[in-house]
């Protein structure tokens, strides 16, 4: 093993690592762990805000990985297995309903973009959507991800106010419990126009071996592409192509 000369770095490369396992920590919590002045820990994580290696929560004030992390993760991303394993079935699900597809992962109280596809016609209107941020509630692919999860976790995003970004966003408490109960049921979830008005999606979640979400994909395009019909159609080939990504995970 090579010498390690600068012990400060040490320590705070040592603190950062800490959010691989726990995705939210506090001062306290990390000082108690190492043993360090909590002043000295207050100053690191503060560092690493400034610099965006993490976020602080402004709720519970605890600190979790923030956007600088994951692009400088973006530079190993084919190393990512959920977004090497999602890749192929992206695209071949952006052609197949001539749609863009979108990846993404939950991250703390927001979910984070990693990926997105378009149908191989529209390739000049590709863009990175790579460490993009969104709330749960009113997002296909949150949506998606927090109906399968704890209900005490859909009570925590409730408790954090749903903001209202259209007409259509959800945003009374008992409307969004309803919610996630029917999207559960029917194995789907559909943003009406809840984020951006005139853009409706369809996604689904994928599920890690455990059985807890690991991340989601959705169909999404314009309102007028969405009919009833429209959206089994999606759901449909969003399934099969996840039911594929689950046996590679």
């Amino acid at each position: 093993m090579s010498e390690i000369k600068v012990k400060s770095l040490q320590k705070a490369l040592e603190i950062l690592n800490c959010f691989i396992e726990e995705p939210m920590l506090g001062v306290t919590e990390l000082s108690e762990k190492f043993g360090f002045y909590k002043s000295n820990v207050h100053n690191i994580l503060t560092t690493f805000k400034a610099l965006g290696y993490l976020e602080q929560d402004e709720i519970s004030g605890k600190y979790k990985l923030g956007i600088q992390a994951f692009k400088l993760g973006y530079a190993l991303k084919d190393t990512f297995s959920i977004i090497k394993i999602c890749l192929p079935f992206m695209q071949e699900l952006a052609n197949q309903a001539d749609q863009r597809v979108y990846l993404a992962i939950p991250y703390g109280r927001e979910i984070y973009y990693l990926e997105a596809t378009y149908p191989i016609e529209t390739v000049t209107l590709m863009r990175s959507v790579f460490g993009m941020k969104a709330d749960y509630h009113c997002t296909g692919l949150g949506k998606a991800m927090l109906a399968f999860m704890p209900s005490d976790f859909i009570e925590e995003i409730i408790d954090m106010g749903l903001h209202r970004y259209t007409e259509n966003t959800i945003t009374d408490p008992e409307c969004l419990r309803k919610e996630m109960l029917v999207t559960r049921q029917r194995g789907y979830a559909i943003d009406n126009m809840e984020h951006e008005f005139g853009v409706k999606c369809v996604s689904l979640p994928i599920l890690g071996a455990d059985g807890r979400v690991s991340a989601a994909l959705s169909i999404s395009g314009s309102f007028r592409d969405f009919s009833e019909e429209h959206i089994k159609k999606y759901a449909l080939i969003l399934k099969d192509a996840i039911m594929k990504i689950e046996k590679r995970l």
